[in-house]
């Protein structure tokens, strides 16, 4: 049965708000329906927030539900660093649209940093990605996934996330099954896993979901299950 992404990555929006500007943006959506801020393209901050990094129940946590990483402030970005460093149980992840305006360098070992593909003309992000943001990990979503890819370079990337659009503009808008079944197929040939999101299981069918995780993920998500116990 495929599986919800969220049950398995927990939001943790730190800090709320994006200056891109993408027409598809469900997050500012929900900001004007909740005015959780009072404006979207100014992105602020909630430290307060912090403390929910130190539960010692492990959880993989994404910090950019709610805004994009190339829109943080500098003293953001290394004061979430720094709890983070303090709280190696869990595993965080970022995401950005702009790798070229990010340049920092990290050994945290429990922190993910991804690039958001939507079409071809965008792969230039991967790269980016990888020249710019030394770390350790990195994975790259293709959501939502509007044209095909064709080959793209995946190599030094460790997770890989297909989705579509949904809501309103699922109408017009569909991920075409080869596009997802070719991004999966150059990921398998060098081993990195793939997860397809919930909503392309009207596209592909129950039997074709592939719904995977890195190994650190799955391992804090066993070690969920025996705080359960």
């Amino acid at each position: 049965m495929a599986v919800c992404i969220k049950d398995q990555i927990q939001n943790l929006n730190i800090v709320i708000g994006c200056k891109i500007g993408c027409s598809y943006c469900y997050a500012r959506n929900n900001v004007r329906r909740f005015r959780t801020i009072e404006d979207f393209e100014k992105p602020e901050y909630f430290p307060g927030k912090l403390r929910l990094m130190d539960r010692k129940r492990p959880q993989n946590f994404l910090l950019t539900g709610m805004s994009d990483l190339a829109g943080w402030e500098d003293a953001w970005r290394e004061e979430i660093f720094s709890r983070i460093a303090q709280n190696p149980q869990h595993q965080f992840l970022f995401l950005t649209k702009r790798p070229d305006l990010l340049h920092f360098v990290t050994e945290l070992d429990n922190v993910w940093f991804g690039v958001t593909v939507t079409r071809r003309s965008e792969i230039w992000r991967i790269d980016a990605l990888r020249e710019n943001i030394r770390a350790k990990h990195y994975h790259v979503t293709f959501e939502p996934l509007f044209d095909d890819p064709g080959t793209v370079d995946f190599h030094g990337i460790d997770w890989i996330v297909v989705g579509t659009m949904t809501g309103k503009m699922s109408r017009k808008v569909r991920t075409s099954p080869d596009w997802a079944i070719s991004i999966t197929k150059q990921a398998h040939e060098i081993s990195i896993p793939v997860f397809w999101k919930e909503d392309l299981l009207p596209i592909m069918g129950e039997k074709e979901m592939v719904q995977e995780l890195p190994e650190p993920f799955e391992k804090i998500l066993e070690e969920q299950r025996q705080w359960q116990k």
